[in-house]
């Protein structure tokens, strides 16, 4: 896991950057609950998803997420051997927090984009699972 300052749509916040090896399970869950404002596909190439250009070059699904505190945005990234990014949900459906919302296959990584304010909780390096581990909290 890493956390990088980053600004998206001209907003400064940090985004999470969570390596899904292997042998980790690839279930995606919502990192919160609240209204899915858009899922957009973008089709790209298939570097290896520890490298930071994943984030931006790799076939993806990006997803905005309205919630009670704000918009955040996440992010289901293939890799090298992962082809194929699923999101089981589409624009204008609710979700819980971590409740499924789709699947990466093989090896892959998920980003999380949070506002600046957020106080980012898990640190890097630290393993996490999904449905368990805090990774922020919204001040």
């Amino acid at each position: 896991m890493e956390v990088v300052d980053e600004t998206l749509g001209g907003r400064a916040g940090r985004r999470i950057s969570i390596f899904l090896s292997i042998w980790d399970v690839h279930v995606n869950r919502s990192p919160m609950a609240g209204r899915l404002r858009e899922v957009e596909y973008r089709p790209g190439r298939f570097y290896n998803a520890m490298r930071s250009r994943a984030s931006r070059e790799n076939e993806q699904n990006v997803i905005h997420l309205q919630t009670e505190r704000g918009e955040m945005v996440f992010k289901q990234i293939a890799g090298a051997i992962a082809r194929r990014v699923v999101c089981w949900k589409a624009p204008g459906d609710t979700v819980k927090l971590g409740e499924r919302i789709g699947l990466i296959r093989f090896g892959s990584r998920m980003d999380v984009w949070l506002a600046e304010d957020a106080e980012i909780l898990a640190r890097p390096g630290q393993h996490v699972s999904g449905g368990v581990s805090v990774l922020a909290r919204w001040r």
